[in-house]
């Protein structure tokens, strides 16, 4: 027939089966392009593949891939530290709500255990280094308190000194991508934390996507007789699939009324739900006071002005001890190795702070409150980067995955491509495999176990029901004796 609408229903009456599994094998194809595009974001963390043409920070070379978050760590670390040190955090700030008199209790009792460490360190005779703590036990109690008050005093004046000079001896950007290079999967599990619900949106979506994009490619070729019409709307599948997923959760940025409705993107309605998140991992994983410490002692951006700020208070300490209750000045280079040596103890002795400095500071309520408070494009940056920084790639790959899947639609639509035998082979195959005998046992274990005894009397049971239902309806018909009669006989 030359009427279009005709020939495309004797096609579909002539194959049913085939072009109803277009839009089933779209919904997969959908599903499974939007499921590899994010498994793409995280991984591999490592690179894989053959490093030929490979540019640093590009996930893709020409033979081989790198997750997309472990391989930006660095831009894409140095992106948030930005947002949070401009929007959410003032360093100083946060700094300036530690109480100096309460840091000095703290560390207080830890100076005479340093003053040990460090007598032990210069491998001094026993007799020596118990010195110092016989010469406190000689004191009268007027010169133990002064003791005690010249050690409170430097410990206090430390942490004050500490606050003033805070943007020269700590570096947020150094704190934050350090730990984020280290370890390459924190990144990807601080952005899971926050849009786990918009990564598992990107791949199920691929599913109903799919199927009605595949209910489109499934009337083309009822209506096209080309059978590359297969291929092509598969690569339209997994391309449309990637790029609608990834407009859905990020557009419209604003809430934007159409009709009845009110449109929003996925994410940015989550905004205080996600700001929950984000400020749970930042403040108890990234910005905890062990690693605000760690980065203030170890990193070479800080190091040298921690070291001096610390060195010429403990030095002053050490003056006042020395000269003000011994009578009696050190060298001075007796006063810089001790310095020297303080510093190299001090990290072993600051874990009593942790506990105080990360209540005091409040980072976590700090950053919750002002995240909540973020413009729906600002907010927008916390998460879209990592879509962004490859997005055309992922789209891509969905394509290229939703092409080959087409490509075998078009191969069983031509014959290319037979079921039948194919399926007899995988079942004799499997038969005779290891794993095909290892169920054959299985199968007739459970048959001669007393559940399948049970299963056989059940189903021999059933069959002498059936046969005597025939019989009531055609009694004119002879029926054949059924098994409860042979076995009697």
């Amino acid at each position: 027939s030359k009427n279009p609408f005709v020939r495309a229903v004797q096609k579909f009456k002539a194959r049913p089966s085939t072009y109803l599994m277009i839009p089933v094998v779209a919904a997969i194809v959908g599903w499974v392009t939007n499921w590899m595009a994010v498994q793409m974001i995280f991984y591999p963390v490592r690179f894989w593949g053959i490093p030929i043409f490979r540019r640093p920070e590009i996930p893709l070379a020409l033979i081989g891939w790198q997750g997309i978050v472990p391989c930006k760590t660095r831009p894409m670390s140095e992106a948030m530290v930005h947002m949070v040190s401009t929007q959410l955090l003032s360093v100083k700030e946060v700094f300036n709500r530690l109480d100096p008199r309460r840091v000095a209790e703290l560390l207080a009792p830890e100076v005479p255990k340093m003053t040990q460490e460090i007598m032990a360190d210069l491998a001094l005779p026993k007799i020596v280094q118990g010195i110092p703590g016989g010469v406190y036990k000689g004191m009268g109690a007027h010169s133990q308190n002064l003791l005690q008050s010249l050690n409170f005093e430097f410990l206090r004046k430390l942490t004050i000194a500490m606050q003033k000079n805070i943007d020269s001896i700590f570096n947020l950007n150094a704190c934050v991508v350090n730990q984020m290079l280290q370890d390459r999967t924190l990144l990807g599990q601080l952005f899971k934390k926050c849009g786990q619900k918009e990564l598992d949106f990107l791949t199920n979506s691929g599913l109903w996507f799919g199927f009605l994009l595949g209910l489109i490619q499934m009337v083309v070729a009822l209506f096209w007789d080309n059978p590359w019409s297969l291929s092509i709307g598969g690569t339209i599948v997994g391309y449309a699939t990637n790029w609608l997923a990834l407009k859905w959760i990020f557009e419209p940025v604003n809430p934007t009324k159409v009709g009845p409705f009110i449109l929003q993107g996925q994410f940015l309605r989550r905004q205080k739900e996600v700001a929950k998140e984000f400020s749970d991992f930042f403040a108890n994983k990234i910005l905890n006071s062990k690693e605000l410490w760690n980065s203030m002692l170890t990193d070479p951006s800080t190091k040298p002005a921690f070291g001096a700020l610390f060195g010429a208070h403990f030095s002053k300490f050490l003056h006042q001890i020395s000269f003000g209750l011994l009578r009696y000045m050190p060298e001075p280079e007796t006063t810089e190795l001790v310095t020297r040596k303080a510093l190299e103890k001090l990290p072993d002795h600051i874990g009593v702070l942790h506990d105080y400095v990360n209540t005091k500071l409040g980072l976590q309520e700090s950053l919750r409150i002002r995240m909540e408070h973020m413009t729906s494009e600002q907010f927008e940056r916390v998460l879209h980067p990592i879509f962004e920084e490859d997005e055309l790639t992922l789209i891509l790959a969905g394509a290229a995955l939703g092409f080959a899947a087409g490509y075998v639609q078009q191969m069983l639509e031509t014959g290319q491509i037979k079921v039948g035998p194919m399926w007899e082979k995988f079942v004799k195959a499997l038969k005779s495999s290891v794993l095909g005998k290892k169920m054959a046992l299985v199968l007739s274990a459970v048959k001669s176990s007393p559940i399948g005894t049970a299963g056989l009397k059940v189903k021999t049971s059933m069959k002498g029901l059936a046969r005597k239902v025939r019989r009531q309806k055609k009694p004119e018909e002879k029926q054949p004796p059924d098994d409860s009669e042979v076995s009697s006989e």
